[in-house]
């Protein structure tokens, strides 16, 4: 039994599919994805984008594909790129036919959206021919003609029948390799959407809300609308879509998912706001280590307390601690103990290194668990 019960999050139970090389649903951890916003046919700068959405450990990578050059662009983007690409289709069902031929791991695609069955059905055949998953992608603002006609407006009933109305579609012809996402910009209308389809299907769902806004107001608004369905065990796979570059997405998916306990990359940092009895300048301290603690993917712990009255308390939670102390002198503590005494213009390099000392520790565990854990499976 758990000593801490409060914080599990009972996981809604999926099934489960490919992204390439990923698995989505069906207990596997929660994705985290983004989108370029560069032109797909241009290569070079759509390769360098989603090479950093990598480098920012983002699991999926969607991209764009409105024409043919696109697709012809999309071609020569797998090769160079190791996270799978989900081609972003909407109206034209060559396009599907054409990403899928050119490597897409996925497509995000509105079967009821591109004509007839016919045409449908040459969709499915080439995904399931080149080996692609599908994204059935719901959106409040573009919901389809007679769902407005009969609600009168976007609600969650309406997002979550056009779900299944082209679910259904698929499931008529026998694919069900693929995910949902019923997004809008209203939180309470996402939020509502997804907990009704999650009641009535068990296909991987896609949490996003939509057109989020900036970096601070987007974070916020996907933070409480994507959070509040992740507390409830509702989602596979995530993108924050935010009016920014498409690394601060994935870094705020993975801030969002290690709050929760959900997913562990990187350095989380344990921080106060800062007062008068702060021994040291804590927002200038965390801000330089944020940044030079950024390129770490292992999940260290490190705690930045301005003073001692919850600095001690805060360490023994944290792999590393640091607290602050009188005559330019602060306390740091491994492994929740009190340890040595650092300087203070000295701290910032200290740290640094403790925690890339620690990351290493931790990159060489894993990969000798990895290693027995392959060399008996061989046995």
């Amino acid at each position: 039994m758990s000593l801490r019960p409060y914080r599990d999050i009972q996981r809604r139970k999926s099934r489960q599919i490919r992204v390439g090389n990923v698995l989505v649903g069906g207990g596997a951890p929660i994705t985290v994805q983004t989108m370029t916003n560069t032109l797909t046919s241009d290569v070079a700068a759509t390769v360098a984008q989603i090479q950093g959405a990598e480098a920012a450990g983002a699991d999926i990578v969607r991209v764009s594909c409105p024409d043919e050059e696109s697709t012809a662009g999309l071609k020569h983007i797998v090769r160079q790129v190791s996270v799978p690409i989900v081609a972003d289709i909407h109206f034209h069902y060559k396009r599907a036919i054409e990403a899928a031929e050119a490597g897409a791991a996925c497509l995000r695609i509105n079967p009821g959206n591109i004509g007839n069955a016919q045409r449908v059905r040459d969709v499915v055949k080439a995904a399931k021919d080149h080996g692609c998953s599908m994204r059935i992608g719901v959106n409040a603002g573009s919901l389809e003609k007679h769902l407005l006609e009969k609600y009168g407006e976007p609600c969650p009933d309406a997002l979550v029948e056009s779900a299944l109305e082209h679910a259904k579609i698929l499931e008529d012809n026998d694919f069900r390799e693929f995910k949902i996402s019923v997004k809008a910009s209203d939180v309470f209308l996402a939020v509502a959407a997804y907990q009704q389809l999650a009641d009535v299907c068990d296909y991987p769902l896609h949490l996003g809300i939509t057109e989020a806004g900036g970096l601070r107001s987007g974070t916020v608004k996907s933070s409480i609308g994507m959070g509040a369905l992740l507390w409830a065990g509702i989602g596979d796979t995530i993108r924050v879509s935010l009016s920014a570059e498409p690394v601060e997405e994935v870094k705020v998916g993975f801030d969002m998912l290690k709050s929760l306990d959900l997913r562990h990359r990187g350095v989380r940092i344990v921080s106060c706001p800062s007062c008068a009895r702060q021994g040291f300048n804590v927002i200038k301290t965390v801000e330089i280590l944020e940044q030079r603690l950024a390129h770490i993917a292992q999940p260290v712990s490190l705690s930045i307390i301005g003073c001692v009255v919850n600095g001690p308390g805060e360490a023994r939670e944290t792999d590393i601690g640091l607290t602050g102390g009188g005559n330019g002198s602060h306390k740091m503590y491994i492994g929740g103990l009190a340890d040595h005494n650092i300087d203070d213009e000295k701290k910032i390099d200290h740290i640094v290194q403790l925690v890339e000392k620690k990351a290493a520790e931790m990159a060489a565990a894993q990969e000798k668990a990895d290693a027995a854990r392959h060399s008996s499976a061989a046995e």
